[in-house]
């Protein structure tokens, strides 16, 4: 009996072990992935009067915000750093992260007639979704360049270590968006839960504050400095003041433990997503 190449049907189901993230397949599909990144980029501009300025404004105006309230009035401290260009540094790459969580968290579900219409890497929309915030944040390092020439602070030697702390702000925000992204497929509470803890991790992140008015409070509590570092942005954000302008040194094991929590999120990630992924386009 002949059988009919037309009548061939080809089955995609998923591989075995959450290991597999086909990572080649990613490759394959590299245009797809800037195509809905630079997407996003644009549908966030488009028929805006200010453009891409608006990518600078929110930081701008909470740092102005901030300045009032915790430089003036309360006195917080900035560790020598003038305090609109210490929390302008701050605010940097946890905009970043908190933008590029909320909408990873959301990515998923704002692509169901996607993909329930073709075939693609799935992890390929978390991963655009989060993209699109690296021209925000490069926008932005121009206005703090500025901020730092108007203040007469010089920057540091340590600025070959920024793209380092910028790529663990990446790998938190990409490892808590596959888990949440997966999880809000199956549960669209998440949708409410994710903007109340972003909005705490603020003030737990020493973006208003410098980690330096927390650690000697640890220390006098007979806690380690690197139990902070549990807050995977503490190390980032710290790490990325030090990259940018030196200063007052902090201790490694806060970094240390800023990189082994977010690669224990990526992997976490990774594991809920393979789990759940086969599931997407019956749930979503």
């Amino acid at each position: 009996m002949k059988t009919d190449a037309s009548s061939a049907v080809l089955r995609i189901e998923p591989r075995r072990g959450w290991l597999s993230l086909d990572l080649g397949e990613l490759w394959d599909f590299r245009e797809l992935l800037y195509f809905l990144a630079w997407r996003d980029v644009k549908v966030r501009y488009k028929q805006t009067a200010l453009g891409v300025a608006w990518a600078v404004l929110q930081p701008l105006l909470t740092t102005f915000v901030f300045t009032i309230f915790f430089g003036r009035l309360a006195q917080i401290g900035s560790d020598g750093l003038p305090y609109p260009l210490f929390s302008f540094a701050g605010l940097l790459p946890w905009t970043f992260f908190s933008q590029g969580l909320l909408k990873s968290s959301e990515s998923l579900v704002g692509s169901a007639n996607l993909i329930k219409k073709v075939y693609f890497p799935r992890l390929i929309v978390p991963i655009s979704a989060i993209l699109p915030g690296l021209v925000d944040t490069g926008v932005s390092f121009v206005v703090l360049f500025g901020l730092a020439a108007f203040y007469g602070v010089p920057l540091s030697s340590g600025l070959v270590t920024l793209p380092f702390f910028l790529l663990l702000s990446v790998v938190s925000a990409l490892g808590l968006g596959m888990w949440l992204s997966a999880l809000n497929v199956q549960y669209r509470d998440v949708r409410y839960v994710v903007p109340f803890f972003v909005q705490l991790g603020l003030f737990v992140t020493p973006v208003i504050y410098p980690a330096s008015r927390v650690l000697p409070r640890l220390e006098a509590a007979g806690l380690p400095a690197w139990i902070y570092g549990l807050n995977p942005m503490a190390g980032v954000v710290e790490g990325f003041r030090w990259a940018l302008f030196g200063g007052r040194p902090f201790p490694a094991s806060l970094v240390a433990a800023s990189v082994a929590v977010s690669a224990g999120l990526l992997l976490l990630g990774a594991y809920s997503f393979r789990r759940m992924e086969r599931n997407f386009a019956d749930l979503v």
